[in-house]
């Protein structure tokens, strides 16, 4: 079944009504986003208390990562031509001149119906969803110009810093480093503090290898057992599976990988309500999906991420909706951890090294 438009577009795009017009995100959260930033924004101030104390009293090092803003835009304008190409070649409207081009996207619509049918495609695609902003303009002749709004890339950027908080966190665990903070410092910088380490290096070195993540078929034509005990065919390789530690034989090339992510998070299944990882392909990498399913039902594929398979399910039937769901008897946490991580593989925005250094101890009086 065809998932709907409007659970496929990108949440940049927003409701046109009239030719020219600035579609300004909403100014006013729900009362429960300000409650919940509230509440993170003191749980922080708690925590960088607490860790303030101890750097004071241990020292230990002091790391400033900057998110890049740059490309985030590249990436999200990017995403949005993808999408405004997909919604025309689906809508069956005749177009030319599709390019991006000072920022936003532009498109020469000649027919003033295929205009109107444009705006309509992408007003009931943006309903209901997060209210970021999208500026539409007539350029004259048939040429309509979109392009995100600065309220639009501020959201963004502060999705991606938070984004980027939840690995480095995640990434800091991980490497049994439980006493740390990252904090955001300014729009577009991440703070980390790390009481008693005093080899900053150590720290900026678990951030160095990004997530591997990556969408491969899984090879039938003998079992991974036995692969695993002699040798896998040719362009194969054996992996084991994020839970059950099973093996699975699965192409080396991969179908799809992190860069095709345009978003990742948790949720539950509809049908059974257990935790799922959901996702959503960008518009090149929801082409490439459709495609390979259309050319493989029937067959399993694998999910991968760091060379270990955390799903491994059959392809029913053509998926051509663009997004999908990861499920593995996971609790809550792990659910949300596999989307952190799909995310973490597929940032658009990566992180530069501004400023690492030792902070001594405070001398006793």
């Amino acid at each position: 079944m065809t998932t709907p438009l409007r659970d496929r577009i990108t949440p940049l795009i927003r409701a046109v009504a009239m030719t020219s017009v600035i579609l300004a995100s909403a100014t006013a959260l729900p009362r429960t986003a300000l409650a919940a930033d509230s509440q993170l924004e003191k749980m922080r101030a708690k925590i960088a208390s607490s860790i303030g104390d101890k750097m004071e009293k241990l020292g230990g090092s002091r790391i400033v990562y900057k998110v890049d803003a740059d490309g985030l835009r590249e990436s999200a304008v990017t995403d949005l031509r993808d999408d405004v190409y997909k919604t025309l070649r689906e809508g069956k409207i005749a177009f030319s001149g599709l390019a991006i081009r000072d920022g936003g996207v532009e498109v020469k619509v000649a027919d003033a119906k295929g205009r109107e049918e444009l705006k309509r495609k992408l007003a009931a695609a943006a309903e209901g969803l997060p209210a970021h902003a999208l500026a539409v303009t007539d350029g004259g002749d048939g040429l309509v110009r979109l392009k995100p709004t600065d309220a639009a890339s501020a959201a963004a950027l502060h999705d991606l810093v938070e984004d980027s908080i939840a690995m480095i966190e995640q990434r800091l665990k991980d490497a049994g480093i439980k006493l740390a903070s990252a904090q955001p410092d300014g729009t577009d910088r991440i703070r980390i503090f790390v009481p008693g380490m005093m080899e900053p290096e150590r720290v900026t070195a678990i951030f160095a290898a990004k997530v591997k993540v990556s969408f491969r078929l899984i090879d039938i034509s003998m079992p991974a057992e036995q692969a695993q005990s002699g040798t896998p065919p040719a362009g194969t390789e054996v992996l084991l599976g994020f839970k059950d530690k099973r093996p699975y034989l699965v192409a080396k090339d991969s179908a799809l990988d992190g860069n095709d992510i345009s978003y990742a998070g948790p949720g539950f299944a509809s049908s059974t309500n257990e935790p799922i990882a959901s996702f959503r392909f960008n518009g090149r990498g929801a082409r490439r999906f459709a495609h390979i399913t259309e050319e493989n039902i029937g067959k399993p594929f694998a999910i991968v991420l760091d060379d270990r398979v955390i799903s491994a399910p059959v392809i029913r039937e053509p998926i051509t909706g663009g997004s999908g769901q990861i499920s593995g008897n996971f609790t809550l946490e792990e659910a949300s951890s596999v989307a952190m991580l799909l995310r973490a593989g597929s940032l658009p925005g990566h992180l530069g090294l501004l400023e690492q250094q030792v902070v001594q101890p405070a001398a006793k009086p």
